[in-house]
């Protein structure tokens, strides 16, 4: 721990000008040559101002900085993130919070902080979301009930006699996927516990190479999996390079990195959950100043490898295998995030939008269908996924496809203030669609007498695409059909625009003598 201090006599004596709201680990300390009680310090929390040399401070949290080691979610129905933070602890909160300062009316920050510490990996109950497994660096894990406010101590220890156990700084832990009371945990041994931790044994020898002198743990598991086919089929990884499976629940363990690289820290061991003899591999050797990137999937439990990280440039941090399409994986390194649309034979860039840092974890809310990326030093991102899990090979071997277009219900409403000081309220939808090469698309949307009522074009990329239709059609449309058809009366409103009527619709897009159609349908509000 640092404390901020301030001298005016020579060095002679220091005041300590921290504060409560200010992190304890500083980095770095400008002040104002013009205004020395201006100061502004960045630290491990962010960055904080003070404006009466260190007397109060000011919390800059307008600047999403924060640095991921894991992330996950739980199944309500707005679901949660849950984060474990470089020394800023575990955080958990919506999972559609958007970044504003209006929560200083209520008082209450959506995010809330569940422990403190170096935050590490988050096991949610699938059955109560109250009942939460975290922890802080080196194995300190608990089992918490936030209803009942309960912090229950669970890591195991080494018996009387023994050394205690090697945890990682990153300690894996796991609740199993069959049966939610029975969690997982990683030292150099793999530890079970029935009752989510109440009482633990050990189910396998010592799965790494043995401990290394240090200054920190070595010679510890880093990642565990659990098959989803089934119970007690198990892999884990060392950072030290060992892979092994149990076929039994830990009965019996078999190395399966034989034929892999050697001394790498392994990043991940993911078992699929499309195909029971399918399992993924990630290694990592940036610490040893090996940048180059390992990723490897095996279709015989891990007694073949082949390697799937060609046009990847950069040490690789975790894979997540799509839950949707089997064909579609998704790697973090510490460049960036990729995809791979057919099973990693290929990658492309999947960080549109995302600045160029580490992704250290991430993991996909399957009813949602939304990926969540915890980065390095750029918090948490959110991306849709639903249009990529539908790119199947049919779809990625035509030249053009366009995705459903959802109804929607129309509203008296739109293009309308609320207040004086408002933005009309304006209506929208993304319509998305894929090209199987660069160039100009043309759009049309057209009513039910084949009247185009809307045209653009849209500049497509190979790969997704997508544009925004607001509803509305040009004026002199607008007058021809009200022309032509006296059961339809389209007015202007308040926001100048002309909106379609209620009815239905079909979308087509064309490029290259290819079109592709959808419908839409435009309902009527119910009545209250």
């Amino acid at each position: 721990m640092f404390r901020c201090y301030f001298q005016r006599d020579g060095g002679k004596t220091f005041t300590a000008i921290s504060k409560e709201n200010v992190h304890a680990d500083h980095h770095v300390t400008w002040v104002n040559p013009e205004n020395p009680n201006h100061i502004i310090n960045g630290n491990d929390g962010g960055v904080n101002i003070s404006y009466d040399n260190g007397a109060h401070w000011i919390k800059c949290n307008n600047e999403a900085v924060s640095q991921f080691y894991a992330v996950n979610i739980d199944y309500q129905e707005n679901y949660n993130v849950y984060g474990g933070m470089q020394d800023n602890g575990v955080w958990f909160g919506p999972n559609n919070y958007a970044h504003s300062v209006a929560w200083h009316q209520e008082g209450k920050y959506p995010y809330q902080e569940l422990m403190g510490g170096d935050g590490m990996q988050t096991q949610i109950d699938s059955r109560n979301p109250n009942v939460v497994f975290t922890g802080y660096q080196f194995g300190n894990y608990y089992r918490i009930n936030q209803k009942e406010g309960k912090f229950d101590y669970i890591t195991p220890r080494a018996p009387k006699g023994e050394k205690p156990y090697r945890f990682n700084w990153q300690t894996p832990i796991l609740l199993s996927s069959h049966n939610q009371d029975i969690l997982y945990m990683g030292s150099e041994f793999l530890h079970r516990s029935m009752n989510q931790g109440e009482t633990w044994e050990r189910i396998s020898g010592d799965l790494t190479n043995g401990a290394k002198e240090g200054n920190v743990a070595f010679g510890t598991l880093t990642t565990i999996s659990e098959s989803k086919f089934q119970f007690g089929l198990l892999y884990t990884g060392s950072d030290d390079g060992k892979i092994h499976i149990s076929k039994d629940g830990g009965v019996s363990w078999q190395l399966i990195s034989g034929n892999l690289p050697q001394n790498l820290w392994v990043s991940r061991v993911v078992a699929s959950t499309h195909k029971k003899e399918r399992v993924y591999a990630t290694l990592n050797g940036y610490r040893n100043d090996n940048f180059e990137s390992y990723a490897y999937v095996s279709e015989d439990f891990g007694t073949n490898w082949t390697s799937i990280s060609n046009g990847l440039t950069q040490a690789v941090n975790v894979i997540v295998e799509d839950s949707a399409n089997e064909n579609i994986l998704y790697i973090g390194t510490d460049n960036g995030l990729f995809i791979s649309l057919d099973k990693g034979a290929t990658w492309q860039d999947f960080s549109n939008g995302m600045p160029n840092v580490a992704v250290h974890d991430a993991v996909i809310q399957n009813k949602a269908k939304e990926l969540i990326v915890g980065t390095h030093g750029r918090s948490i991102y959110k991306m849709d996924i639903s249009k990529v899990q539908e790119l199947t090979k049919e779809v990625l071997a035509k030249n053009l496809f366009l995705f459903k277009v959802s109804d929607k219900t129309k509203s008296e409403r739109w293009g309308t203030q609320n207040y004086a000081w408002g933005k009309p309220s304006e209506p929208s939808q993304t319509i998305w669609f894929y090209s199987n090469g660069d160039g100009m698309v043309n759009v049309s949307i057209a009513n039910e007498s084949g009247k185009a009522v809307h045209t653009q074009n849209v500049e497509a990329k190979k790969g997704l695409n997508s544009f925004v239709f607001d509803y509305s059609m040009p004026k002199n449309v607008a007058d021809n059909w009200n022309k032509k058809d006296k059961n339809i009366k389209i007015k202007e409103a308040e926001n100048k625009k002309f909106y379609l009527p209620i009815g239905k619709y079909k979308v087509t897009i064309s490029k290259d003598k290819v079109s592709e159609s959808k419908t839409f349908e435009l309902t009527a509000p119910k009545k209250q």
